[in-house]
């Protein structure tokens, strides 16, 4: 059973697509053990709780300084004993201790096909408005393991997703979700606990895939 820590910072519609597709059964042997996040106003949090899922916050306003907060952040991914980490739009640059200590079992949900909009100050509706500014005509969501950079671990999964001309940064982003986000995390995370994704040469390979 692969255990899941997920990290989130503000509504969880990834961490919701997640609890459903562990409920349907699209995702196997896997179980959300722990939600963690930076803040607490989160609703993810709320739907945690009632799932009925241990969550904790560490928010970097109860710490005098980033190195006590960035301890405090690895001592509770630690607690939780995961096999996989997931960022489910946690909105906090992870400790490089962190990273080391879970080195290819943190993966991100990114909001474009990377490398395409991506990297420090992209996240958010900031990648759809620009998107829209450079008037591409796909866009869609990444799946990747986090390293030591921003956006720039290997690559799992992605899934394009049509721009219209009518679109706006907030439609945008809801069909990315619909159409890409809540798809492509939850099969990312089912491949993983069934052992089919390795990392070589900092590139993914999924067996039998």
């Amino acid at each position: 059973m692969l255990r899941l820590l997920v990290m989130v910072s503000g509504g969880g519609t990834n961490l919701q697509a997640i609890m459903d597709a562990i409920k349907e059964g699209s995702i196997e042997d896997a179980k959300i053990v722990k939600v963690i996040s930076n803040r607490k106003d989160a609703y993810a949090l709320e739907r945690a709780k009632n799932a009925g899922i241990e969550t904790e916050v560490v928010s970097r306003k109860d710490f005098g300084s980033v190195e006590d907060f960035e301890e405090a952040l690895l001592g509770a991914a630690l607690e939780a004993k995961p096999d996989l980490i997931v960022l489910a739009g946690f909105l906090v640059v992870l400790p490089k201790k962190l990273v080391e200590s879970f080195e290819n079992r943190i993966i991100n949900i990114h909001p474009s096909l990377i490398p395409s909009f991506c990297g420090k100050g992209f996240y958010g509706l900031k990648v759809h408005e620009e998107a829209l500014k450079r008037g591409v005509r796909l866009t869609g969501a990444t799946v990747h393991f986090v390293d030591s950079g921003c956006d720039s671990g290997p690559i799992i999964l992605q899934k394009a997703v049509e721009v219209k001309e009518t679109d706006t940064p907030e439609i945008l982003q809801r069909r990315v979700m619909e159409q890409a986000e809540w798809k492509i995390l939850p099969e990312a995370i089912n491949l993983i606990a069934k052992g089919r994704v390795s990392v070589r040469n900092g590139r993914v390979t999924i067996a039998g895939g």
